[in-house]
């Protein structure tokens, strides 16, 4: 299905800081709860099936999510923005990622 410029407009993804992240114990598929700064944006949590990745090696990560979809009730905790990520050749999520630090919060387009 193709999409217009103007709503491609309409999403708002966003370059973030991993400030924490924990294991999602009561989530179905294995998975981690995080909490992301997006500068001037504010502090939003997320959960994500990330778990290629250790706890230490997400935190202080940047990454980027669309932060501006609505919230997702996630076996009781609310899931504000959606990371981005791509499946490797095994199935992992690998995150999305500037390759050069920008400043958090700014919109990738």
């Amino acid at each position: 299905m193709e999409i217009s410029y103007n709503d491609f407009n309409k999403i708002e993804i966003r370059v973030g800081k991993i400030l924490e992240a924990r294991v999602f114990k009561e989530a179905k598929k294995p998975a981690y709860q995080l909490l992301i700064d997006f500068g001037k944006f504010g502090l939003k949590h997320s959960s994500a099936q990330i778990t290629k990745y250790s706890i230490g090696d997400l935190i202080g990560k940047e990454v980027v999510a669309v932060t501006n979809s609505p919230p997702k009730l996630i076996a009781a905790f609310k899931s504000e923005v959606l990371v981005l990520g791509v499946n490797n050749s095994e199935g992992d999520v690998i995150l999305v990622e500037p390759d050069k630090v920008v400043p958090l919060g700014n919109r990738i387009y």
